[in-house]
Parts: C-alpha cells; sequence; structure tokens
C-alpha cells in the first residue's frame, strides 16, 4: 500500500501526485521495434491470414480456453474478427511479428485504458506455437511495458487472467507482476463463472523490472544454441528474483 498523508481534517489520504495530467492513448499505426519481435497495429489484410495459419498449428483448441473469443472454424472467421476489433481504442489491438521470420505469429492488446488514472492493462494475449517459450514473446510484452511506462508515462500497468488459468499467472509473476488478490465472480466467459486474478507493476518498480528485463534480453545472454545462461526475475520485483 502507497504511503498516506493527512487532510485538514487528520483523516488519512493518498499522497499528492504534482503536475498529473491525463496521459495520452496508444497511437493508431502504431509500432514497436524490438531485436527479435516487431508489434504493430493489428489488420485483418495485413495480418489475419498469417495469425490464423499459426494458430492451426497447435494439435488442439486449448489455446482458446481461457479467452473471451475462439476457436474459429476457418481462416475467413478469424478473418471477420480481426474485421470487427481493429477499430476499436479499446481493445487496442497489435499483431506479434516475428522479425526472424517476417511472419504475424501473436497477438495481444492495451485495454481498460484510462489516460486520466494513468491505468492501462495488457491483454487478450494469443500467442500460436511459433511464438510460445520464445525470445520474442518476453521481447514483445517488455516493449509493450516500455511504450506504456517510458513513452506515454501511465503510472500502473496491469495483468488480469482467469485465476485456474496457472500458465497465465506464472508468467504475469516471471515478467515481474506483483499479485494483488482475487475477484471472486467476477465475470462470465463462454458459459463458465470465472475469478479473475490482479497482477500489476506501478511506474516506481518498473525501473527495477526494466532492468531485468534488458538484462535477460541482452544477447550476451543466450548461449550459441539460443538457451538462456541467466534466467528472468520470478515472483514480482517486490520478493525478489532467481
Amino acid at each position: 500500500m502507497l504511503p498516506g498523508v493527512e487532510n485538514a481534517f487528520g483523516q488519512p489520504v493518498g499522497s499528492p501526485v504534482p503536475g498529473w495530467s491525463p496521459r495520452p492513448r496508444p497511437a493508431p499505426g502504431l509500432v514497436l521495434e524490438g531485436r527479435w519481435a516487431r508489434l504493430e497495429a493489428l489488420e485483418a489484410d495485413r495480418h489475419a491470414a498469417d495469425l490464423h495459419a499459426a494458430y492451426a498449428l497447435a494439435p488442439d483448441d486449448r489455446l482458446w480456453t481461457y479467452m473471451p473469443h475462439g476457436p474459429f472454424a476457418d481462416a475467413e472467421a478469424y478473418r471477420s474478427w480481426v474485421r470487427a476489433v481493429v477499430d476499436r481504442a479499446d481493445p487496442f489491438f497489435l499483431a506479434v511479428v516475428d522479425r526472424g521470420t517476417g511472419l504475424a505469429a501473436g497477438a495481444v492488446s492495451y485495454l481498460r485504458i484510462a489516460p486520466e488514472h494513468g491505468a492501462i492493462e495488457v491483454g487478450w494475449i494469443t500467442y500460436s506455437p511459433l511464438l510460445q517459450r520464445t525470445t520474442a514473446a518476453t521481447e514483445a510484452m517488455a516493449l509493450m511495458m516500455g511504450h506504456a511506462f517510458d513513452e506515454l508515462g501511465y503510472r500502473r500497468y496491469e495483468w488480469k487472467c482467469d485465476a485456474l488459468n496457472a500458465p497465465s499467472c506464472a508468467a504475469a509473476e516471471r515478467l515481474g507482476f506483483t499479485f494483488e488478490g482475487v475477484h471472486r465472480q467476477a465475470v462470465v466467459v463462454k458459459g463458465r463463472s470465472r475469478d479473475t486474478a490482479w497482477f500489476s507493476i506501478l511506474d516506481s518498480e518498473w525501473p527495477a523490472v526494466r532492468a531485468a528485463l534488458d538484462a535477460w534480453l541482452d544477447p550476451a545472454n543466450f548461449a550459441a544454441d539460443g538457451r538462456q545462461r541467466t534466467p528472468l526475475l520470478t515472483g514480482g520485483p517486490l520478493r525478489g528474483g532467481a
């Protein structure tokens, strides 16, 4: 909990935020360039075919279990879904392009964007087998965090997922998010009740998280066979790393 101050009545209140002003939203046509990944504002004609083909490489539909969308019957069904969401300001969807192949291999979004409060969430993370457990997958998350904190000036970066989605919860903690708790029976998704796990990174925590991500993504951290020499921090920035 952040330290507070007392007002004129002796009541505890939150610390002032001097010079605060609403933060800008992610801009249309956004491109974020990394060494292994490039994030581009999602477009149906440019990305849908690559993405559907990449998702079709999965042996089953478990990728979609915890997602509010999918699975899709065919490529045209997926393209239609992309067309329906690409013009939205929130969620703001991005394609994750593998710079080695030039092909889109996953999709992500900024959402629940609150410029007036400086809060923004990452979500709708849908990585195909071509992207899962790759350096590009981690770099994509680092690029989105960096844009939100360093370029747009947000104060709070959120991650939420089904509390039963153990891989997603583990990914949040691996990336440096702090677990905040569970909202019970928060939503109904695909006819099922969902408890939602909440995670966050604050702007005051971001420098330490950024340093850990930069160190892990440094090419010197990878052996000739592509294996990492030192693992990324786990357990969130407030609980120490490993």
